[in-house]
C-alpha cells in the first residue's frame, strides 16, 4: 500500500498529539472492524477552536488523518469545523488508498463528536448532523 509523502510526514511527526486538560469538548470514536480508536479534545472561545489535540491508537493512516484534521480545524468556527469532510481530509494528505478512506471518516467523526460534546455541555443543540460514512457503517463512540 503506497502512501503520499504528506501521509508519511504526518505519521512520522504527527501534529497536535496529546490531551487538553479540562477540555471543553471530547470526541471519542472507533471502528471495530479495523480497531482504530481516536480521541479529540478541544478548547473553545467565542465559538472558535482555540486549541485541539488528539490521541489515536491505530494505523499510520489513522494517525495521519487525526494530525491533519487538527491542523485544518484549529482556529475555525465550530460551524465550519463540523463541515470538514473525509474527502477534504484525504485531499489535504494528497490522497489515501481506498482501503484507508475509513480513517478520514473517523477523523471527521471525532472532530464532530468533540464539537457536539462541547455544545451539549453548553446546553446547546449539536450541529454536526451525525457521523459521515463511507460504506454504510456508522462509526460511533469508541467502546470503553
Amino acid at each position: 500500500m503506497l502512501y503520499s509523502d504528506k501521509v508519511m510526514e504526518h505519521f512520522g511527526s504527527p501534529h497536535n498529539v496529546g490531551v487538553i486538560e479540562n477540555a471543553d469538548g471530547v470526541g471519542e470514536v472507533g471502528n471495530p472492524v479495523c480497531g482504530d480508536i481516536m480521541k479529540i479534545t478541544i478548547k473553545v472561545s467565542d465559538d472558535h477552536l482555540d486549541d485541539i489535540k488528539f490521541q489515536t491508537l491505530g494505523c499510520g493512516a489513522a494517525i495521519a488523518t487525526s494530525s491533519v484534521v487538527t491542523d485544518m480545524a484549529r482556529g475555525m468556527s465550530l460551524a465550519d469545523a463540523v463541515k470538514i469532510t473525509k474527502a477534504e481530509i484525504a485531499e489535504e494528505l494528497d490522497g489515501l488508498p481506498p482501503a484507508k478512506m475509513h480513517c478520514s471518516v473517523l477523523a471527521a467523526d471525532g472532530l464532530r463528536a468533540a464539537v457536539d460534546d462541547y455544545l451539549m455541555k453548553s446546553g446547546r443543540e449539536p450541529i454536526s448532523g451525525g457521523p459521515e460514512d463511507v460504506d454504510g457503517d456508522v462509526h460511533g463512540p469508541a467502546e470503553a
